[in-house]
């Protein structure tokens, strides 16, 4: 399995799938009690470059919201992230600036950059990965005037609505919604397991990005996608690791899937 993520000018991927998969974050310090409460949390139950949606306050979600506010609430929490040619996405998860993405987008990098939703651009340090999970944690070495960090944690159940937001192709800002399709999946002739398995279309570039549930609430870092014809295109089938696995918070296991990195 092969791990290709999105070259930024040019969507470019390998791999075959039928157990192959194309992967599209680990934390520490602040992130082990955002840690604890998720996995808590979680166990129970051209260029093409869009406009960026203003930062806002983010209260703690406590109702189901429509698309278009789960996207105003979380959108000012995502980041584009453009390491060496690679590009991918982010999301701010913590108020100290610490954007979690896939370990896939940084890997074999140290040249990272960032660009915020206000527009405020920023080199990033990889701080810690998890190639196991292909999840990691970056810190930005300047943030935005207005720090919009996204709400950690959620149940995941199948069939329950799911929001994914990202930079697929380098369409930046891309919303796509669908359902949780499956838990406990696994991708990439099983290195990577424990997964929630949905259907929001995602493609390269995604990499990295926020899946969230009705409330507007990261319950996943988004890694990859099923492509049985080995053409880099969407089939219905992607994966993400659940936020308390990716803050370190647990593993799980389960039966085989099939994906595709991106």
């Amino acid at each position: 399995m092969e791990r290709v993520p999105q070259e930024a000018g040019a969507a470019k991927a390998q791999g075959v799938v039928a157990g192959r998969a194309r992967r599209f974050v680990a934390g520490g310090g602040a992130l082990v009690v955002v840690a604890v409460l998720a996995y808590w949390l979680g166990s129970s139950g051209g260029n093409g470059e869009g406009a960026a949606p203003r930062p806002s306050a983010t209260p703690t979600p406590s109702a189901t919201l429509t698309v278009a506010d789960v996207y105003k609430r979380v959108g000012p929490s995502v980041v584009v992230i453009r390491a060496g040619r690679s590009l991918g996405t982010g999301v701010i998860a913590a108020e100290d600036g610490t954007i979690l993405t896939a370990h896939h987008v940084v890997k074999g990098t140290k040249d990272v950059d960032l660009t915020f939703a206000d527009g405020t651009k920023a080199k990033a340090v990889v701080v810690s990965s998890n190639p196991k999970r292909d999840v990691a944690a970056l810190k930005p070495t300047e943030l935005p005037e207005i720090v919009v960090p996204a709400t950690l944690g959620g149940g995941v159940a199948v069939g329950a609505p799911v929001v994914a937001i990202g930079n697929p192709l380098g369409l930046t800002y891309s919303v796509s919604t669908g359902v949780v399709s499956g838990l406990n999946r696994s991708a990439e002739d099983g290195d990577l397991s424990g997964l929630i398995q949905f259907d929001a279309s995602v493609n390269p570039g995604s990499s990295g990005g926020p899946l969230l549930d009705a409330r507007g609430l990261v319950i996943g870092i988004v890694v990859s996608i099923a492509d049985p014809g080995g053409d880099e295109a969407f089939a219905g089938i992607a994966f993400a690791v659940p936020i308390g696995a990716a803050l370190g918070g647990g593993e799980g296991d389960g039966p085989p899937g099939d994906g595709l990195e991106i």
